[in-house]
């Protein structure tokens, strides 16, 4: 279990970025021989991206809901990302065999969403939190002065709504 970080955090990069969100929706929930290699094929994609770094990937994080799982990508850029579902071994395979084995028969669906982050467009906060998210694929540093609120670390100006308790001693 990842250890909890007391206080307050937030992710910072110097750079763009891309958020990238990639999932499937169990339309027929008998249907276990359509969804279930769908559902394993992704365990390998995701190794394939920790095992090469240099592909652009940089780190993301698994959601569980009733009938879908979303992953939610971080990576260096919009090109990175197109050239390795183009190019990579292990999402071609996948791409390929949900194409031929369930195409749009509605058994299964499948889903991405992409968001290119122009460089300071960007902000985020971790209060009592493991290194997580954004912080994880980038910089994880401390939620005060101009970090503080949503505001300053978009580059605006404002006060806190509500005092902020200052970070402990780490």
């Amino acid at each position: 279990m990842a250890k909890v970080v007391p206080g307050r955090y937030t992710a910072e990069t110097e750079d763009s970025f891309v958020v990238f969100m990639i999932g499937m929706r169990i339309n027929h929930l008998w249907a276990v021989h359509r969804w279930l290699p769908v559902f394993m094929a992704m365990p390998g994609m995701i190794r394939e991206l920790y095992m090469n770094r240099d592909l652009g990937f940089k780190d993301g994080h698994m959601h569980f809901s009733w009938r879908r799982v979303c992953l939610v990508q971080y990576w260096d850029s919009f090109e990175k990302l197109e050239h390795y579902a183009r190019n990579g071994q292990q999402h071609l395979k996948a791409w390929r065999d949900f194409n031929r084995k369930i195409g749009t028969d509605g058994s299964v669906g499948i889903f991405h969403e992409t968001y290119i982050i122009p460089k300071g467009n960007h902000e985020a906060v971790y209060n009592n939190m493991p290194v997580f998210g954004l912080a994880k694929a980038t910089s994880h540093v401390p939620a005060t002065g101009r970090k503080e609120t949503a505001s300053r670390r978009l580059g605006r100006d404002n006060d806190p709504a509500v005092p902020t308790p200052p970070n402990p001693v780490q």
